[in-house]
């Protein structure tokens, strides 16, 4: 079977598809990106780089239309020349974020397309003016509603749709809802899971962690708002206050992937020590900037309390996975953290713009840690019964296919 993966940067929410798939015997597996690094095993990419920018003295409100426009036409001609080569894939999957799988239905008309829709833009009931005390200018709505042109485009080109969370499907307009289908693209449990004998070594700062220590973790991409990080590092002189043996590690980088970037050319990290100043024993906080996957498991394993805040937006991987591994996580009451994290139940939910109410969760977590470990464990079953990758998820995934091919192929979807 022949299959053509579309993302820019390889392999994005595809790794674990596009990994099985290329180990199915016979296979084709092709996938167009503009990342030139990584790889994955019987899995050929085709790189590509945008022509040109977004033209100078463009509308603002089209910026990312044409980002979008630019990006499917490269995709396109690509697509054609394969064509000419003899290659039709079987089905096409591409993530409609960047534009790229907009003009593929002008090459393979009679190819099933599976869109990845992750977000619809809404000026009510999502990130948009969730902060307490923001007000909206009246050039929000237009410019929300010209950002969907890329969704609406997408939505009508694609055969069936792919959404993380039910909660972000739900954004989507009513008519389109039939062909969207919620389906995670999975957490690989078996290598996310609790570990009693974990070391974290700190070098820097001369210290190793281990499970039985108090660690406070957060992890994001970026150390940003829309992630909740001022509130978090406003929670930590309490935290630390009263528990005078507990070390954070934060975990995220300094740049912006969501929202508008920290005044003044600084980063909200710098920012926020400056605001907290003498107030924060910064021996204990470590800033460990974006590491490696295994360093990442390691850091959640030796976790006694995870936060993980957001806006009502993308749902991260990282929230759980630090459930897989059996974190107690400290969750913002917000959609969709609500539709995995039950409080009280697999994990604590808290207002994500209230530092006290996070510091008291987190101190109250670490005080009497046993009292938390049904919850621990509960957190876990929540992501190995419902997002368990080689259980759950890649199975979901590969009935989509299947439904996007009137039940062609099933031979080749097993490896």
């Amino acid at each position: 079977m022949k299959i053509l993966f579309i993302h820019q940067n390889f392999p994005g929410q595809y790794k674990h598809l596009a990994r099985h798939l290329g180990a199915v015997r016979d296979n084709q597996v092709l996938f167009i990106t503009q990342r030139e690094d990584a790889s994955l095993p019987g899995v050929s990419k085709i790189v590509y780089k945008p022509s040109r920018k977004v033209a100078d003295g463009l509308h603002p409100y089209l910026h990312e239309s044409e980002a979008g426009v630019i990006n499917a036409q490269h995709v396109a001609r690509i697509a054609l020349q394969l064509s000419d080569k003899g290659f039709v894939p079987d089905v096409v999957l591409g993530h409609n974020g960047w534009g790229e799988p907009w003009f593929i239905k002008e090459v393979w008309p009679d190819v099933p397309l599976i869109g990845y829709f992750e977000f619809f833009f809404r000026l009510h009931g999502a990130d948009v003016g969730f902060e307490p005390g923001s007000r909206l200018d009246f050039d929000m709505g237009p410019r929300l509603r010209t950002r969907n042109i890329g969704n609406l485009l997408g939505l009508e080109a694609a055969d069936l749709g792919q959404c993380p969370t039910q909660w972000q499907k739900s954004l989507y307009p009513a008519q389109y809802q039939s062909k969207l289908h919620r389906v995670h693209d999975g957490i690989d449990t078996d290598t996310v899971k609790p570990d009693p004998f974990v070391r974290v070594a700190l070098d820097n700062a001369g210290v190793e962690l281990t499970p039985a220590d108090e660690v406070i973790t957060y992890v994001s991409r970026h150390l940003e708002p829309l992630r909740g990080f001022p509130s978090f590092m406003r929670s930590l002189p309490k935290i630390l206050a009263e528990r005078p043996r507990a070390h954070v590690i934060v975990v995220g980088g300094d740049g912006v992937s969501y929202g508008p970037r920290a005044p003044d050319g600084k980063t909200f990290r710098e920012m926020m020590l400056a605001e907290l100043g003498d107030t924060l024993d910064t021996s204990r906080v470590h800033f460990l900037g974006q590491v490696p996957y295994s360093w990442f498991v390691w850091i959640l394993q030796v976790s006694s309390v995870h936060v993980y805040l957001t806006t009502p937006f993308v749902l991260s991987w990282s929230m759980l996975e630090a459930m897989s591994a059996g974190c107690l996580v400290v969750g913002s009451s917000t959609a969709p953290v609500q539709e995995v994290i039950r409080h009280g139940e697999n994990g604590l939910l808290v207002d994500m713009f209230s530092p006290v109410q996070i510091a008291e969760r987190v101190i109250e977590a670490l005080a009497d840690r046993p009292r938390f470990a049904p919850l621990r464990e509960a957190a876990r079953r929540t992501i190995v019964e419902n997002y368990d990758l080689r259980r759950v998820c890649l199975p979901a995934q590969l009935a989509l296919l299947e439904t996007a091919m009137g039940g062609r192929g099933r031979g080749a979807l097993s490896a």
